[in-house]
């Protein structure tokens, strides 16, 4: 291909084996993209968070609830694999033509039906149905589909024990009129409600080392109740004056309502465990470290809403291809944040004011562990637009192709213009073996769009700039024929100066900024993939990415203190100090720096029945920082345990091109139907995604892990007519 952009089969997403399913699943195994979390649909593609992903449906984009703090209260994402007709992806260097975002771009087109078909599909966690159908004039088209999705069947396997009511409800809708082949007139429309409630009662986990190891063991009362309710809908309208003349207009609309409200108590101990293996005792409980409470609360309520109108144009010419577009956008946000933690041990809240002998209770001053109340109303306007041209160097040969194209964007609420040029080389060289080369480069700014601007207290900085992100890939596509059978080779070499960063933090799925751009950074790596015919008939691929990325906050430093004898001694200890050295930690790993990942998705059939088939999604992600809570970044240098999955699942196909029902037969309206044994983790393995933090009276904190999902089976009925 001349661009960046990879194209991905969207029939594989319907097969695919994995709790969170569709699309994005299948992103998931994309070289660049990493994801530690089977309950989410986010993901990170060469070293940028979940925010710095675009992604469109039929030319317009999609957002992501701003408050989601857990892959467990995502439900649903916007892209429903029911309707989709094409998939393009690219992991950097994408054309000037997609948005202001730093990290990958994800394209999808919806089918525009040609006869009428369904489907519906059935399982443990949820159910899917969709139907498409064109009128007898070939003039209107309609697609819609339906999902419900309830994780309560795998929630109830984690360590928190408790009551889970997760429902998860998807009406889209997209309907096409074409009263004439110059003009078309189409609709996206889309209604999602989310909510998700848990009644947590308690939980048990085992932590540590072999040397020292600890059960943390806590009981709660309360409940967590969260509500997202999204709306969307887009009118377009394209008409066609001439044949190589393309003019479209675009108005869009997406309103927001979510809600996040909780009161949760945990009344906690950590115990040592026997540690020696010949003891009588191994493994028993032998000692309490930590008794105490914590108590969680929340009241956060958030309204978005964003409109958007937009024109594009497409004019074709034999070796050129232009395009371009402007658009209008404006966004009212009103957020309500009051959220807080106390942690108590042994009577004492953390933090704990010691005080003096003598000295009241009541005159101690009384801090909470954590306190965020802010109420903020932002309204704002962007302008953006775009012009690209690709040109056929060559001539007839059609092997050099360049394409260039300039961004421009500006937001009124801090007066910031940015212009963007990007530009892609393609060479397919004269060579014997089918050989591409690409070089793309461009500047990749990200102005804020909300969560940005706000930091970790909830105060927010309308100062904030964007973000910059300067793309080098360098990639090589080798097309070859293996066992009478078709290969595809992909390797990319990229790096991304990065300025203007906004550093953050990683909880879970919850992205908390620091509102400052006073951080520069890089990403550098080399991505794998092959994929191809490794059984005759199907396609499988594996994808190995190696890659780092660092950042360097301006302003962070602290201070190493030294007694007269040159000893290190710490300021708080109440030892004399003679000398101290500043100390700048320079550049650090990202929350995102994953240095290694490994996916596989591989098919097969059993040669003499193939309507018996296997789907294999393997992935590996070597291990993510963190760091305690409250602290300086240069002491989020903690790695979690690398992230290891295997899901498999196993289809028999009852009805196909091989085994057509007879006529009479109460299914013989049915194109095909599958049944489908999936087993998720097959490996058993406990993944970490984040961790609980605890302290004792004496302020000494454990790190408690956060486990992903066990092994569990899922049974799916799929039919398609």
């Amino acid at each position: 291909t001349a661009t960046t952009l990879t194209r991905i089969d969207p029939k594989v997403a319907v097969a695919i084996p994995s709790i969170s399913g569709g699309v994005e699943s299948l992103i998931k195994t994309m070289p660049g993209v990493a994801s530690s979390n089977e309950l989410s649909s986010q993901y990170s593609v060469r070293g940028g968070n979940f925010d710095e992903n675009l992604v469109y449906v039929n030319n317009i984009e999609i957002y992501r609830p701003f408050l989601i703090r857990a892959g467990q209260q995502e439900g649903l994402s916007f892209l429903n694999s029911d309707l989709v007709s094409s998939i393009l992806f690219s992991a950097g260097g994408f054309d000037a033509k997609y948005g202001d975002k730093m990290a990958s771009v994800l394209d999808i087109q919806y089918k525009k039906p040609r006869k009428l078909a369904g489907s519906v599909t059935g399982s443990l966690l949820g159910t899917s149905g969709h139907i498409e159908g064109i009128s007898k004039n070939s003039h209107f088209t309609y697609l819609a589909g339906v999902r419900y999705k309830s994780n309560q069947y795998v929630l109830s396997a984690m360590e928190t024990k408790g009551e889970y009511k997760p429902n998860f409800t998807d009406v889209q809708t997209y309907l096409s009129w074409e009263p004439a082949p110059t003009f078309e007139l189409a609709f996206l429309g889309n209604y999602a409600k989310n909510n998700y409630t848990v009644i947590p009662e308690d939980r048990e986990t085992a932590f540590g080392t072999i040397n020292e190891a600890y059960k943390f063991r806590v009981y709660f009362e309360g409940q967590e109740v969260d509500r997202f309710e999204n709306y969307m809908g887009a009118l377009s309208a394209q008409w066609k004056p001439q044949q190589n003349l393309s003019l479209r207009l675009i108005g869009s609309a997406f309103h927001s309502l979510e809600s996040e409200t909780y009161d949760i108590l945990g009344q906690y101990w950590i115990n040592r465990l026997e540690a020696n293996p010949g003891g009588g005792e191994y493994a028993e409980l032998t000692e309490a470290v930590g008794v105490g409470s914590y108590l969680n609360h929340a009241r956060n309520h958030l309204d978005a809403k964003v409109y958007s109108i937009e024109h594009r144009g497409t004019y074709l010419l034999s070796n050129l291809a232009w395009h371009w577009g402007i658009k209008f956008q404006h966004q009212n946000i009103f957020d309500r944040l009051n959220e807080w933690v106390l942690i108590d041990s042994a009577g004492y809240s953390i933090p704990h004011q010691p005080g003096f002998p003598g000295m009241a209770n009541e005159n101690l001053p009384f801090d909470l562990n954590s306190a965020m109340r802010t109420n903020i109303s932002l309204a704002s306007n962007r302008y953006s637009g775009f012009v690209q041209n690709t040109w056929t160097l060559d001539g007839d040969n059609d092997r050099i192709h360049l394409t260039t194209g300039l961004r421009m964007n500006y937001w009124d609420l801090n007066g910031q213009m940015l212009f963007s040029p990007r530009a892609t080389l393609s060479y397919r060289p004269l060579w014997e073996k089918d050989v591409l080369f690409r070089f793309s480069a461009g500047y990749y700014h990200q102005p804020p769009f909300y969560r940005e601007l706000r930091d970790l207290h909830g105060n927010i900085n309308y100062n904030l700039k964007a973000q910059t992100s300067i793309h080098f890939v360098a990639a090589g596509d080798y097309n070859f024929i293996a066992w009478d059978r078709p290969f595809k080779f992909v390797t990319e070499v990229y790096y991304k100066h990065l300025e203007n960063l906004v550093p953050y933090e990683i909880d879970n799925v919850r992205i908390r900024y620091h509102a400052k751009n006073n951080a520069k950074g890089f990403a550098q790596g080399i991505d794998f993939k092959i994929n191809g015919e490794f059984v005759s008939g199907i396609d499988s691929w594996a994808s190995l990415s190696i890659m780092r990325t660092m950042e360097d906050i301006k302003d962070d430093f602290f201070y190493r203190y030294f007694n007269a004898e040159g000893v290190e001694v710490r300021a708080s200890m109440g030892s004399e100090i003679a000398d101290s050295l500043r100390v700048e930690p320079g550049y650090l790993p990202r929350p995102t720096d994953q240095r290694v990942n490994f996916s596989l998705f591989f098919q097969d059939f059993l040669p003499r029945n193939p309507s018996y088939k296997m789907h294999l999604n393997l992935l590996f992600g070597s291990g993510l920082t963190f760091g305690p809570p409250n602290s300086p970044k240069y002491k989020h240098t903690l790695r979690i345990p690398p992230y290891r999955r295997v899901d498999i699942g196993f289809s028999k196909e009852i009805i196909g091109p091989e085994s057509r029902m007879r006529v009479g037969h109460p299914l013989q309206h049915f194109k095909s139907l599958w049944i489908s044994l999936e087993v998720f983790n097959l490996l058993q393995i406990s993944n970490t995604v984040s961790y609980i933090w605890v302290s004792d009276v004496r302020n000494r904190q454990y790190a408690i892990p956060n486990y992903l999902t066990p092994r569990q089976v899922n049974l799916k009925l799929q039919a398609t007519f």
